[in-house]
This record gives structure tokens, C-alpha cells and sequence, in this order.
């Protein structure tokens, strides 16, 4: 009995140990992860002097909340903003649109040459934007689409159409088709059977799926850079570059604009956190 009470006692310990290791790991990458937002902060409530002091420290001696406003009168921040959210909005849309029948008929339906096409859907996520950035711009000269939000829209949605497809089309194997099957049963066709009871219970991939696009379309830079030269259709990852001069970079304003890039970002994530883990889960089916 007293062997049976010490080793049960000794296992106790070690899973403390093990457990209070577990949170200093999580608590050490997190800091490591938070640090450049918490370097984002400190800089934007500094003025211009003090950055450039060498007897600067991270933390601002005199904080400067006014940073936050001048950024707004020195540049045109609500339409870098609205651009932005048109953006990657269509492109979320787009997207959406396009990824949901796709990846139904890839869940549902077989055909001649579909492992090839599945491949084919993954190979094109290896090929970044920045690779293809010669022919993307030649292609958009074409159509006449190269100083245009709707010409953003297009290339963004591409890119993440893969993406959206493959979890999606794992979100749907992970539903069973017999509900299709009592649907259909009680008069409805395929079409009705996917937008009453297939998106419903789909919700939380749909939702995870939507949420990664819309981020990657929201911090997308590089073609937004090559393709938009007026200063009324840049987004705001391109606008806010105006702060980046010549002769001198405005570190307090470059650093403000950018949190009011990440704002979006962290009420999406916040908004979504209870479907995100279930989402990828779903969209982790194997076909």
C-alpha cells in the first residue's frame, strides 16, 4: 500500500514538473512572438528626437499619443483603409464563391484525373506571388487592369483560391452524405441540399477558410507595390510607405500606421476563435 501511494506520488510530481515546463516554453514563446508588436508600441509613442537619440531605451521617456492622429492628417489614411478592406473583402468574396462549388464537386464527385488535379491545386501554393510577378504585371497590362482595385481583387483571389479549396473540400468529406441523401429524399436537388444543409453545418471551415484569405489578401504588398501607381487606389501596406522618405524615415508615424494595419487582423481572430480550431480540424480530413 505505502509502495502503491509513493509511486503514485512520484507520478504526480513528475506530471508538475512536466506541466509547469510546458508553461514556461508557452510563456517564452510567446514573449518571443509578442516582442516586435510590444517594439511597435513603444516606437510609435516616441517623437522623432528620441528615436534618433543615442541614450535611447525601448520604453518612451514622454509618450506621444498624438502619433496616432497626426497619421491621419499627414496621409490619407481612410482611403489607404478603405482600399484595403474593398480589397481584400472582393477578394475574400471572390474567393468564396469560386472555393465552395469547387471543393463540394471535389468532396462528392469523382472523375477521371482528379488526384492529378488535387496535386495540381497544392503545387500552385509553392509558387509565391513575387515568382510570377513579370508575367502577372504582363497579364494585367493586357486587360488594362494594372492601376486598378478590381485588377487586386483578381490576383488575390487567385492565390488563394488553392488554399480555400483544399480545406474546404476537407470540410465537406468530414460531413456525412447521407444528410444529402434525406435531403434529397425530402425533394430537394443538389444545389438546394449544399446551400441549406451542407453550409450550415460547414460553417466553422467555411469560416477559417474565409478568415485566411481575407488576412493573406490584407497583407499582401508585393504585387499591390508593382501593379498600383496612384496614390488613390494604394491599399494601406503600400500606402503607408509614405511616411518612408527619401531623406528620412518618420519611424513614430511609419510605426503608428502600421498598428492600425493590425487592428483588422486581431478583431477578425478574436471574432473567429471559437471556429478557427474546428475549422482546421474539419479541413484536415483526409480525401
Amino acid at each position: 500500500m505505502a509502495g502503491t501511494n509513493a509511486s503514485a506520488k512520484k507520478k504526480n510530481t513528475k506530471n508538475t514538473v512536466l506541466r509547469v515546463l510546458l508553461y514556461v516554453v508557452v510563456i517564452l514563446i510567446c514573449l518571443f512572438t509578442l516582442y516586435p508588436y510590444f517594439v511597435t508600441v513603444c516606437t510609435a509613442l516616441k517623437s522623432r528626437a528620441e528615436i534618433f537619440s543615442i541614450n535611447g531605451t525601448i520604453f518612451p521617456i514622454k509618450a506621444i499619443w498624438s502619433n496616432f492622429t497626426d497619421v491621419w492628417k499627414l496621409a490619407p489614411m481612410s482611403s489607404y483603409m478603405l482600399n484595403s478592406i474593398v480589397i481584400a473583402g472582393g477578394s475574400t468574396l471572390l474567393a468564396m464563391l469560386c472555393g465552395i462549388p469547387a471543393a463540394y464537386a471535389l468532396s462528392r464527385m469523382k472523375f477521371k484525373g482528379q488526384t492529378a488535379f488535387l496535386g495540381f491545386v497544392i503545387v500552385s501554393q509553392m509558387f509565391a506571388p513575387v515568382v510570377l510577378l513579370i508575367g502577372i504585371y504582363k497579364v494585367m497590362m493586357a486587360f488594362h487592369l494594372t492601376n486598378s482595385i478590381i485588377g487586386l481583387i483578381f490576383i488575390n483571389a487567385a492565390f488563394n483560391q488553392a488554399f480555400a479549396i483544399w480545406l474546404l473540400r476537407g470540410t465537406f468529406l468530414s460531413i456525412s452524405p447521407e444528410m444529402e441523401q434525406a435531403a434529397t429524399i425530402d425533394g430537394c436537388n443538389r444545389v438546394h441540399a449544399l446551400l441549406r444543409i451542407l453550409l450550415p453545418v460547414a460553417a466553422p471551415g467555411i469560416v477559417t477558410a474565409l478568415i485566411f484569405v481575407f488576412i493573406n489578401a490584407w497583407n499582401e504588398y508585393t504585387v499591390a507595390l508593382t501593379l498600383i501607381s496612384t496614390d488613390t487606389f494604394k491599399p494601406l501596406t503600400v500606402g503607408i510607405n509614405i511616411f518612408n522618405g527619401y531623406n528620412m524615415i518618420e519611424w513614430q508615424y511609419l510605426f503608428a500606421a502600421s498598428l492600425y494595419a493590425i487592428v483588422p487582423v486581431v478583431i477578425l481572430f478574436v471574432g473567429i476563435e471559437k471556429n478557427l480550431v474546428g475549422g482546421l480540424t474539419s479541413g484536415g480530413v483526409k480525401g
